[in-house]
């Protein structure tokens, strides 16, 4: 909704309850404007959440629709501001007359207020007492605030005291204004009924021959006739001309016109009859689409064909037909039960004729067409046309920026999966991959396999990568519960760190609870029981890390340490996690269970002496799986557990 609802509210709030109750109501409300801008458009559900928070700041016996009434009133007494008072004092000299002129009164505001979603009325009975008033609405609760507005017009501007009843209110499930509501209005309509039927009784006294309807249709050349069943009986010359070679004889109207205004209700026979005070449009639909519901079986080609013989043009002459608008009146003959389409064409300048295969004699004598296209007058509705247009060029660029955003989202997903965040932006700065380079005197790595898992064990190729997806799709989504970085996978080989490249001092009890989160996650999958073995290896010390690579850039680590860790992992045995000494003196005994393995020959560094970690302590009680279950429920690991021992 547009700005200007609620500075009514916010005026006539702060009026008649003060500004610190105004200031409450606001905060209470959630709402984070303070200011409200005319122009400018605000959520809908906004108005119900301030009436909402006005029944529990002011109370005294109100309710939400008491609040919305009163808004509606205040909206009223507001737009005097505005000078649209005048406007609703124009559309005639009875209430009646206004209610049945609202949607045109809406009609001539859309360029003031171009995404204004207005709501549609129409009479559906009309007595000497008053009315029955069919509203209907794309938004939900906004009935009160509606009736506010009718009281405080018949009040002020018709003088005439108003009692409004509802009837029935619900939804449709066609069009976008499916929120109906059916009033019963009771009013002095006495004076409006009689000169109704004074009218009435003038025309019944003048008696004219019978005339076929073919004479309208040379009078309204662009119109149109059709019956109860929306099947056409007749159309003017010049809109047969337009249509083509499409007889338009028994067609369905909204196969060859499409229903532009009034908007947000459905084009047919019901609405039509109701609305016959409203000014209607229709666009004509495209030749190509029409002669394709007609014959299938005709080619595209044979199309084009015909229609440059017929008319003397090219595709893109009939492409323009898309944009032709007929404007005008729905107009039911009760003496042969139709609605005709009293129309015209809306034509801006003579440069819109031939692109539009028409010229000014197709034009109406009557009326001002000729004269508006001569002088090059804009007709209202082609501009707002081009509007639309333009504006639906704008929510389409919107959607692409959208999509880019997406985009650049996975792209960004995608580089941060080989290469930390904070190396790829210093990386995005035009900073030297050189630079990036870093010595980190302290880290733990991990390498875990997937130990007797090979194609041999697996009945074809796609368990295997299947199972292996599975598993490291796991192990990813334990990495950020313990501030640990995936470097690599190689086969079956899963390798992370902590401490690089971001620094961290608890490095090694990251490292030991991820292990202990691997090794018993694995054993969940579901997955057969020769694949859930893993080998687990942990080395503590210094490395190098750093961006390589310019096709594929990669954050890798160099050092003994990673040489190390591998060793750890090779010489450990399925289901274990083997701990270098480096890295049992980085943890603290009195949180974890470990076990002395004894020396053990590393490769290129002769005995060492190893661990194996098995679970952590809780209150002096083993871990288990409530270790885990207590992981991921924290989201990260408790600092205040992990009182690391000195090197």
């Amino acid at each position: 909704m547009y700005g200007m609802l609620l500075e009514s509210v916010q005026h006539f709030l702060q009026l008649e309850y003060g500004e610190e109750t105004w200031n409450e109501i606001i905060k209470e409300s959630g709402c984070e404007f303070t200011v409200f801008m005319t122009h400018q458009t605000y959520p809908d559900n906004l108005m119900t959440k301030i009436a909402e928070s006005c029944v529990k700041i002011i109370g005294q016996n109100t309710s939400v629709d008491y609040f919305m009434n009163f808004f509606g009133r205040c909206f009223v007494r507001y737009f005097s501001n505005f000078g649209y008072d005048q406007t609703i004092k124009a559309t005639g000299r009875y209430f009646c007359d206004f209610l049945q002129s609202v949607d045109n009164i809406h009609l001539q505001m859309r360029f003031t207020y171009p995404k204004m979603r207005s709501p549609s009325m129409y009479i559906t009975h009309l007595d000497s007492n008053g009315v029955i008033l069919m509203y209907r609405s794309s938004r939900c609760g906004f009935s009160q605030y509606f009736m506010g507005q009718l009281y405080q017009i018949a009040e002020d501007i018709y003088d005439t005291k108003l009692e409004i009843i509802i009837l029935e209110e619900g939804k449709s499930s066609s069009g976008t204004k499916n929120n109906y509501v059916k009033y019963r209005l009771n009013f002095d309509n006495v004076e409006y009924v009689e000169s109704k039927n004074e009218k009435k009784k003038n025309f019944e006294k003048i008696t004219l021959p019978d005339f076929y309807f073919s004479v309208l249709l040379k009078l309204f050349p662009f119109g149109v006739i059709f019956g109860q069943d929306m099947k056409i009986m007749g159309v003017g010359e010049k809109l047969h001309f337009v249509l083509g070679d499409v007889n338009p004889l028994g067609e369905n109207v909204t196969n060859l016109l499409k229903l532009r205004r009034p908007r947000g209700i459905t084009f047919i026979w019901k609405n039509i009859l109701y609305l016959q005070s409203v000014l209607f449009e229709l666009e004509i639909i495209s030749r190509s689409c029409k002669t394709s519901r007609n014959s299938e079986q005709r080619t595209q080609s044979d199309e084009s064909l015909a229609l440059v013989e017929k008319k003397g043009s090219h595709h893109h002459h009939h492409q323009n037909l898309k944009s032709i608008l007929l404007k005008g009146q729905m107009f039911y003959l009760k003496d042969i039960k139709s609605v005709i389409f009293l129309c015209s064409p809306l034509i801006n300048d003579l440069d819109e004729l031939p692109n539009m295969g028409l010229y000014l004699n197709d034009l109406n004598i009557h009326g001002l067409s000729r004269e508006m296209v001569l002088t090059g007058w804009q007709h209202c509705s082609s501009l707002e046309l081009m509007f639309e247009k333009a504006e639906q060029r704008s929510l389409e660029l919107e959607k692409s920026y959208k999509l880019l955003d997406s985009w650049k989202k996975k792209g960004d997903d995608l580089l941060y999966s080989m290469i930390p965040q904070s190396v790829a932006e210093r990386l995005r700065t035009g900073e030297n991959r050189l630079n990036t380079c870093q010595v980190f005197d302290n880290v733990t790595i991990l390498f875990c396999e997937l130990a007797d898992f090979s194609s041999s064990t697996l009945r074809d190729a796609m368990e295997v990568v299947s199972s292996m997806n599975a598993i490291f799709t796991c192990f990813d989504s334990l990495l950020d519960l313990f501030d640990v970085y995936k470097v690599e996978t190689v086969g079956r080989v899963y390798m992370t760190v902590s401490g690089a490249p971001e620094i961290t001092p608890n490095h090694a009890d990251n490292i030991a609870n991820l292990a202990l989160c691997l090794s018993r996650q694995v054993k969940k999958l579901q997955l057969p029981p020769e694949v859930k073995k893993i080998k687990i290896g942990m080395h503590s010390g210094s490395v190098v890390g750093g961006v390589v690579g310019l096709k594929v850039p990669r954050y890798c680590l160099f050092g003994d340490t990673v040489n190390t860790a591998a060793r750890m992992q090779t010489t450990s045995a399925p289901g274990k996690i083997h701990v270098s000494n480096s890295t049992y003196k980085l943890l603290n005994p009195k949180l974890y269970q470990m076990e002395p393995r004894g020396l053990i020959h590393i490769k290129g560094k002769g005995q060492m002496k190893t661990y194996w970690l098995f679970n952590k302590i809780f209150d002096g009680k083993k871990s288990g799986d409530t270790f885990q279950e207590k992981m991921i429920a924290r989201g990260k690991v408790n600092r205040t557990e992990n009182e690391t021992k000195g090197p």
